[in-house]
């Protein structure tokens, strides 16, 4: 087994959540079956959003690099970020140590094409549309991203997940933004923001062609672990 080193905190739940999902994708036996993860829980990474969207923010940049060094000291063999809109920074993780980073975007785009999909509605911050960080890997693949004509109310239900509001208040108003694009177009939905992949049961249960990324990572991570 080999360790994964993930940078984590963007949000806490998030990065407990795909901890969750990769112990439930192996079936173990014992406790020595399942994945080591060295986990870099730093809710203090600077806001993507007041960097992205407010244009305000300090740069994530310089404080994940310092986490990826840290993980690859502590005997991480690859990183993983369970965040969408943090790969706009993937290029400083990667400069700053030589393990292999497991992108969750690459990951994401190459499902949705062995799938069929072809334009995909973002259920994802506002952050990610205005970084482009879908645009290379959608392109590689002949996918056409569907974002919402507005998303203030997307970003609204993201920030009420930070903040720690009750999710049940929360699934109703992702499901409208989720039935939006369904009305714009979108032949399959994804769940492009870590927050939003606390409430995938909430998306229209007649409409089932649906991908969350945070999954797409998981099934990496698993491989890579396992070898």
């Amino acid at each position: 087994m080999k360790t994964v080193g993930i940078l984590g905190g963007m949000g806490p739940e998030a990065t407990i959540l795909l901890m969750q999902k990769v112990m439930a994708a192996v079936p173990a036996r014992d406790d020595s079956d399942h994945v080591p993860l060295l986990v870099h829980q730093n809710p203090q990474v600077p806001s993507r959003i007041k960097a992205l969207i407010e244009g305000t923010g300090e740069d994530p940049g310089p404080t994940l690099a310092r986490m990826a060094r840290d993980l690859e000291a502590g005997g991480a063999q690859a990183l993983a970020m369970p965040c969408n809109t943090a790969h706009h920074y993937a290029p400083a993780v990667r400069e700053a140590t030589a393990l292999p980073f497991l992108d969750m975007l690459d990951l994401t785009a190459t499902h949705l094409a062995g799938a069929g999909a072809r334009r995909i509605g973002m259920l994802a911050s506002p952050a990610t549309r205005l970084a482009g960080v879908f645009d290379a890997p959608f392109a590689t693949h002949g996918l056409t991203p569907v974002f919402l004509r507005d998303d203030a109310a997307l970003l609204s239900v993201i920030r009420a997940v930070k903040a720690g509001e009750p999710l049940a208040a929360l699934r109703p108003r992702l499901r409208t933004e989720a039935e939006a694009l369904i009305a714009q177009g979108a032949d399959h939905l994804l769940i492009a923001c870590t927050e939003l992949s606390l409430m995938s049961d909430a998306l229209p249960t007649q409409y089932r062609h649906y991908t969350d990324s945070l999954d797409c990572l998981t099934a990496a991570i698993v491989d890579f672990a396992r070898g």
